[in-house]
C-alpha cells in the first residue's frame, strides 16, 4: 500500500504477558507488537501506529485517545490459553469487546483470531488432532473465502507460518467461515459483533522465518514432546534451515527440502492478509461498520 492514507491511525493491541514479550525479544529481537509496528509502518507509510498491553493490568491507551478514534486494531499472536479464566485472559477479552462496541475495524493472527471469537461469544480449545509447528500446510479457501477480499490473491491451496497449541473450536453467531486446512477447521474467519467487524487467521502472515525459527526454538521442549521431531538436535536443524531461508530467500533447495513456495518466502505474497485488510479499510462500507 502507498502513502495514499498517510492519516490512517492504528492501534497495535498485544496481549503477550511482560514475561511472553521479553522471552520472544530475546529470541528474535522483537515482541509480537513490535513485529505489528514495523509491517504496518512498511505497509501503510505515514500511518500513526499506537500500541497497549490489554492483558496487563496497568494497560491504558494513549492519553486523549479512544478506540473508536482509530482506523482499525490489529491483534496479534500471545500464549494466552482463550480457555483459561485468568485475569490476564478477561481483560484481554474484555478489551476486544470495548473494540467490537467501538465500531472499529479489527484485525488479528493467531491468538487474536482467538480472542476475537471468545469475546463474540465462540469458544476455543487445545488443538484437537495435532500441532501445527512451524507452517500451516494446504490451507484451503472455503467457498465463502473464495471471493472475499481477505484472501484475494491467495491460490486454491497455500502455506503460512504458523504456530501454536490452540484452536477455534466455535465461531460466535455472525462469524463466516474463510478458510481452513486437514488440521484446523478454522483458520481465516470474518466475525461481526455488535457494532464491529473483524478479519482474521489462525496463522501468521506478519511473522518472518526468522521468527518462525524462533518460535520453534522457544517451543523445542513441546514439539519434541509432541513427537514433531526426534529430539532436539532434530528440531535444531530443522529451525536452522528455515533461519537460513529467512537469510538466503532465493535459495530453492532450503525451499524444496521444507516443502515451501513463493507463498511463504516472497515476503509481499506472504503478508498478503494483512495487505488485502489495511486495502479494504478505504472501501467505503466493507469495514466502516459503525462508522
Amino acid at each position: 500500500m502507498s502513502s495514499s492514507h498517510p492519516t490512517l491511525r492504528f492501534l497495535v493491541a498485544e496481549s503477550e504477558t511482560p514475561e511472553a514479550r521479553e522471552k520472544r525479544r530475546e529470541s528474535v529481537g522483537r515482541s509480537s507488537g513490535e513485529t505489528y509496528l514495523d509491517i504496518l509502518r512498511k505497509l501503510a507509510p505515514g500511518t500513526a501506529c499506537d500500541r497497549i498491553q490489554p492483558a496487563d493490568a496497568d494497560a491504558a491507551l494513549p492519553q486523549g485517545a479512544t478506540l473508536a478514534g482509530y482506523d482499525a486494531v490489529f491483534l496479534t499472536g500471545s500464549p494466552l490459553h482463550l480457555y483459561e479464566e485468568t485475569p490476564e485472559v478477561r481483560r484481554t477479552v474484555a478489551f476486544m469487546r470495548a473494540v467490537f462496541e467501538a465500531g472499529t475495524p479489527a484485525f488479528g493472527s493467531c491468538a487474536g483470531l482467538q480472542v476475537a471469537t471468545v469475546a463474540a461469544g465462540g469458544s476455543v480449545r487445545p488443538n484437537a488432532r495435532r500441532l501445527e509447528a512451524g507452517f500451516a500446510r494446504r490451507i484451503t479457501p472455503a467457498e465463502a473465502g473464495r471471493a472475499h477480499p481477505l484472501l484475494a490473491g491467495r491460490p486454491a491451496c497455500y502455506d503460512a507460518p504458523a504456530i501454536h497449541t490452540d484452536e477455534v473450536d466455535a465461531l460466535p453467531p455472525g462469524a463466516t467461515l474463510l478458510a481452513g486446512n486437514r488440521h484446523i477447521d478454522v483458520q481465516a474467519a470474518e466475525i461481526r459483533f455488535g457494532r464491529g467487524v473483524f478479519w482474521g487467521v489462525q496463522y501468521h502472515p506478519e511473522i518472518g522465518l526468522d521468527e518462525v525459527a524462533g518460535a520453534l526454538r522457544r517451543q523445542a521442549d513441546g514439539l519434541v514432546e509432541a513427537g514433531l521431531a526426534a529430539g532436539h538436535d532434530d528440531l535444531e536443524a530443522y529451525a536452522g534451515q528455515v533461519e537460513a531461508l529467512h537469510r538466503e530467500p532465493g535459495r530453492r533447495d532450503l525451499a524444496w527440502q521444507l516443502g515451501l513456495d513463493e507463498q511463504v518466502t516472497d515476503e509481499r505474497l506472504r503478508r498478503a492478509e494483512m495487505r488485502n485488510f489495511i486495502e479494504a479499510l478505504g472501501r467505503e462500507g466493507l469495514l466502516a461498520v459503525g462508522k
